[in-house]
Order: structure tokens, then sequence, then C-alpha cells
């Protein structure tokens, strides 16, 4: 299975969303900083935690939309109405209009783009099938963490001096792949989903009663629970682990970098990660393709937590870097099959609610691993780092039971090969 060998649809997409996401991570990893230094610490924590709940709701609405609408009307709309905002964004800048219209222009790009993503996951779902579809989320992996990386890079360079031009080139590069999107990327929606029953009720109570069916699917709530723990322990990096680090690290050599303290050791151990990622996504779905699902999981998931376990006690700066290429391995053995689990229990009639409400594991595991910063206050580093073995045991659970179910469905489905 090769790249080009992909429908149009999935390789343009993953085009559009890494130049997407290199542009908006290029604002992203500053605007809590831009804020900060202009209306206070206590004013910009307030304007995020807003940004982020709008985000949420736009999510919420984009699966409804892109149930009833189709994929492409969604996105096309959703990344229209993110360029249009952006171009307010480098106005707002240019023409002084204070650090509030800059923000809320940004706020609103984000409402934007969180709009179009359940379309933009449907449409990959929806033209790929259980055999090429690990190749096709481990592409898009590599592809993501590479533009957030190059956008953190890139955004370094030019937030200090030309903020204002930063703007404007992530406004001219969402322009082009808004241009991409309508001139190449065709409709997906399953003509079965087109000719479902009318709803009962319309309006509100038909975004709720679609919402309800997701609620009471149990196995996809097993599947979003596993996947906001994951996502919990991953944030980590940036949370608790980050701030002991800061605290307790002694500075030590460390050849070839020389002396490293804690936030050193931290930029050190992102870096690590994001490296590997790029480098051995690709190779490691080649390596790994004869291994079971359940092994990869399983396996990936234990590298994972404890991974995340030794960086939570650990004081040396080799056993930390060991423990991150450790957890890094693990990610990259779960990530497609995760993915993949995913596409297998959102039906075609209601796939992009089941997007949004699993993208939703993002913003839920963002507060809990916030969390996480104050239970260190009370809780020794020894037993965090328990909770974080424990939390993995409980995504692993969730996992047995949800491929547990998938076997049992395989043979309902084909009583003759069972």
């Amino acid at each position: 299975m090769g790249f080009l060998a992909l429908h149009r649809n999935v390789r343009i997409r993953i085009g559009v969303l890494f130049v997407q996401r290199l542009m908006d991570t290029m604002i992203a990893t500053f605007i809590a900083i831009y804020l900060a230094s202009r209306v206070g610490v206590v004013a910009t924590g307030a304007l995020v935690l807003l940004l982020a709940a709008a985000a949420m709701v736009a999510m919420l609405v984009g699966g409804h939309l892109s149930d009833g609408w189709g994929r492409r009307p969604v996105l096309i709309t959703g990344e229209f109405a993110a360029c249009g905002f952006l171009v307010l964004m480098t106005v707002a800048n240019f023409a002084g209009w204070g650090p509030l219209a800059v923000f809320f222009s940004y706020a609103l790009v984000k409402f934007s783009t969180s709009i179009a993503m359940p379309a933009n996951d449907s449409m990959i779902v929806d033209v790929t099938t259980p055999e090429n579809r690990k190749f096709v989320f481990t592409v898009n992996y590599w592809a993501v963490n590479l533009a957030l990386a190059g956008g953190a890079m890139l955004g370094g360079f030019l937030y200090g001096t030309h903020f204002g031009l930063l703007i404007a080139v992530a406004a001219v590069g969402m322009g082009g792949a808004l241009l991409v999107t309508v001139l190449f990327v065709s409709e997906t929606k399953p003509e079965t989903a087109t000719g479902e029953p009318p709803a009962k009720r319309s309006g509100f109570g038909q975004f709720v009663d679609g919402y309800r069916l997701v609620l009471v699917d149990r196995t996809f709530g097993r599947l979003l629970i596993a996947a906001t723990l994951g996502m919990t322990l991953e944030l980590q990096m940036s949370n608790y682990i980050g701030v002991r680090l800061a605290d307790d690290l002694p500075v030590q050599r460390l050849f070839p970098f020389g002396d490293v303290d804690g936030v050193r050791m931290l930029g050190l151990l992102k870096a690590e990660n994001t490296v590997l990622v790029v480098i051995m996504a690709l190779f490691m779905h080649v390596l790994l393709r004869r291994m079971s699902d359940r092994m990869r999981l399983y396996a990936g998931i234990a590298m994972f937590a404890g991974g995340f376990a030794v960086l939570a006690v650990g004081h040396s700066a080799w056993v930390l870097l060991l423990a991150c290429l450790v957890l890094t391995i693990g990610e990259l053995m779960n990530v497609p099959v995760k993915q993949s689990l995913l596409a297998e229990l959102a039906p075609e009639q209601g796939r992009p609610r089941y997007m949004a409400a699993y993208n939703l594991n993002i913003r839920i595991a963002q507060a809990l691993a916030a969390g996480f910063i104050s239970l260190g206050a009370i809780v020794s580093p020894w037993g965090i780092s328990a909770l974080y073995v424990l939390m993995g045991v409980v995504i692993i659970i969730q996992y047995r039971a949800i491929l547990a179910r998938r076997g049992t469905r395989a043979e309902a489905e084909n009583p003759a090969a069972a």
C-alpha cells in the first residue's frame, strides 16, 4: 500500500491538514503569551478557557451539520470562515484595534476550524477500508506531528518581531488550503445515510437526539474513556512532569548538550518525542504490520504509561531520555490501531457525530491534566507515578472489552466463518 494509491480525497486532506496545522500552530503556540503580556495572566486564563469551550461547542455543531448537509459543504464553510477571520485578525493587528480584537478574531478562527473537524475525520473514514486505515492514520499522524514541530519553530522565529507577518502568512496558507478543498475534494457522505427516515424532531431537538444515540453506545463510551485517559497521560509532559522537572531536577552534565536543568530537560524531552515520531512513524508501520491489533494495543499502552511513570520520578537525565524513547515507541504502536477502532465503531449513519464526540476527549483531558499539577502538591512523585500506571491498566481494560465486542460482532455478521 502506497500513499499515491489512496483515494484522492485522503491524499488531499492529509496535505491540507498539514498546512492548516502548520499555520495554526504558529499562532496557537504563542497566543497565550501575546495575551498575558497585554491583558494580564488572570484575564488570559479566562479567555483561553472560553476558547476551549467554544471549540467544544463548534465540534458538536459541526458533527450535527455534517450528518445533514454532507462532508464537503461543512468543510468548505468552516475553512472559508477560518480564512476570513484570519484576514480580520491580520487587519486588527496592523490597524491597532487592540489585543482583544486580535484574540476574538482568533477565537472565531478556532470555532470555524472546529466546525470542520468532524467532517474532515468522517471524510477520511468514508473512503478508507479496514485494510488501509492503519497506514492512512500512520501517515496522518506523522504529518500532524511534523506540522506541529515546524509551526512551533517558525512561530518562535517570527513571533517576537514579526507577529503581524506571522498572522498574514497563516491567512495566505489557509486560503491556499481552502482553494484546494474547493477545487479537488468531492463529497463522500454514504448514500445509505441519505435514505434514512426523516427525523422525528428538528432544530435543537434533532441535535440532542443525535448525540443521545452516541452517548448510549456503551462500546463507544469505553473508547472515549480510553482516549481521554491516554490523552491525559500525553499532556502530562506540559503539566505535572514539566513542573516537577523545573522544580526538582538537579543540574547535570548531559553530553553533548552540556549542563541541563529541569526546564532545558523538558525541552529536550519534547524535542526527542517529536523527532522520534517524525523519523520512526512510517518505519514502525512497516515493522509492525504483521503484529495483531491486540498485541500492539496492550504492549504499546504498557510502554506508553510506563514511560510516563518513570518521567514522574526519574532524576537522571539519561534515564528520562530512555523513558521518553520507550513511551514514544509505545505511542507509535497503538495510535493507528486506536484510530482504526474509532473508524469501525462510528457507523455510517451518524459518523460525524461520533467523530465530534470522540474529539471532546482532548478538551476533557486538558482539564484532567491540569488537575495533576494541583494533585502533585499533596501527592508524592511516586504516588503520581502509580496513578499513571493505574491509568494504563484502565485503558487496557477498556480496549480488552472493545476488542471482545469487535470479535462478537464479526461472528454475528459472518456466522459461516465462526
